[in-house]
């Protein structure tokens, strides 16, 4: 079962939104029923599940209905219909009292526009949640201090709002949010506010903060970039339906219709597209003791200039070039242990093309993917890379 479920949900706003309900269901276009009736669909039919520790993205245009369904997740927005559950609680089902409790102690919210106390130092901010859960004192000074030196702000619990830069005030923000220790994390546009370079380091700070905590995040952005660089996964939003849920990857290469492939075809792809996606298994690699002859001899027939030669592990000794296997032969050289060089670029699954651009045309072989143990899992030919950055689809042999 997933963490978080939002199942067939709707939300339509009018007087009387039940009566369009079943209009909006038959997938009649909500311009039509707005004309007619008055009323807005801003939610049909959306069905979503995050896992445990997922940071899940929803993206869309102003007016798409996703902050709509960040707010129904919490029913800070009641839903016209649908189900939405966390873990073993069916949050559509809570009453006032149950409802409270649960803001209060699973689901905890960020919002764009800092909603901060004024008249409250930082500290009294960030323990405000936990002090609404009824923690003791000496806790919350704790979980406070704790959460203020995660987002970079040790020190300035005394300080008051107005002190503050806005990156500062959203770093309290988010310091609320990770004090209460919720299983969710609801992001409504939180860096939306905030000039280039401040946006560039609070998706640093919250990066690194996912690696370290694990939460769960539902994260609301209009900015695909951003979209592409935080969410595990992201669900493409257009008039309150989604039209495309997968990784960022996963959207680039195969958008669902014309309305996404319009969205990326302006994304950085180097930044998205990492060393896994554009990696294949080398061809073949060699052990120490072959001989120069043989290696030089697979070398002439692929045209390639050298290969990479690997322990009984499967971790990189180095490379056999073809001029230094030339220089083994004319000595006599029965193996090829003492001909290795590194020249060679190591790098993980996780590295953004964009870092391996540089490397494509100083060495002899292909970009090198290893594990943390240096395993070679894959290569990186340049014409793959080539390939991937131009938005072209990658032969298998390539």
């Amino acid at each position: 079962m997933s963490f978080l479920r939002v199942d067939d949900l709707y939300k339509i706003f009018g007087p009387r939104p039940e009566s369009v309900l079943e209009r909006a269901r038959a997938g009649q276009r909500r311009s039509d029923i707005q004309a007619d009736t008055g009323h807005v669909v801003a939610v049909s039919g959306v069905t979503f599940a995050v896992e445990a520790g997922e940071f899940f993205v929803i993206m869309g245009l102003s007016g798409s209905g996703k902050s709509t369904i960040i707010r129904m997740i919490n029913r800070l927005v009641e839903p016209t219909s649908g189900r939405i559950s966390l873990d073993d609680v069916e949050i559509t089902a809570l009453d006032k009292p149950e409802l409270r409790r649960l803001r209060q102690q699973r689901i905890s919210m960020v919002f764009q526009h800092f909603a901060l106390f004024p008249h409250r130092t930082v500290g009294e901010n960030v323990a405000y949640g936990l002090a609404v859960q009824g923690v003791e004192e000496a806790e919350r000074t704790r979980r406070t201090r704790e959460a203020l030196e995660l987002v970079g702000l040790d020190g300035w619990a005394d300080s008051y709002p107005d002190e503050l830069s806005g990156g500062m005030k959203q770093r309290v923000g988010l310091a609320r949010g990770l004090a209460t220790e919720a299983d969710v994390l609801l992001m409504d546009e939180p860096f939306s506010a905030l000039d280039p370079l401040i946006r560039r380091e609070m998706q640093d700070l919250l990066l690194r903060l996912q690696r370290e905590l694990h939460r769960t995040i539902v994260f609301i952005t209009h900015d695909l970039n951003e979209a592409m660089r935080l969410g595990d996964r992201i669900a493409m939003l257009k008039d309150g339906q989604i039209v495309q849920i997968g990784t960022g990857p996963e959207i680039l290469r195969n958008p669902a219709n014309e309305y996404v492939s319009s969205f990326v075809a302006d994304v950085d792809r180097s930044r998205v597209l990492t060393a896994g996606e554009a990696m294949r298994r080398p061809r073949r690699t060699f052990s120490p003791t072959d001989s120069p002859q043989e290696v030089l001899d697979w070398l002439a027939d692929q045209e390639f200039n050298g290969a990479y030669v690997l322990d009984e592990h499967g971790r990189i000794l180095g490379v056999a070039r073809d001029d230094r296997l030339a220089q083994g032969i004319a000595r006599g050289d029965r193996d090829i242990s003492d001909l290795l060089i590194d020249d060679y670029a190591g790098v993980t699954r996780d590295t953004p093309l964009a870092e391996l651009a540089g490397y494509a045309a100083l060495n002899s072989v292909p970009i090198a993917v290893v594990d943390d143990r240096g395993v070679l899992e894959g290569v990186v030919p340049r014409a793959r890379l080539l390939a991937a950055l131009s938005a072209k689809e990658v032969r298998v042999d390539a």
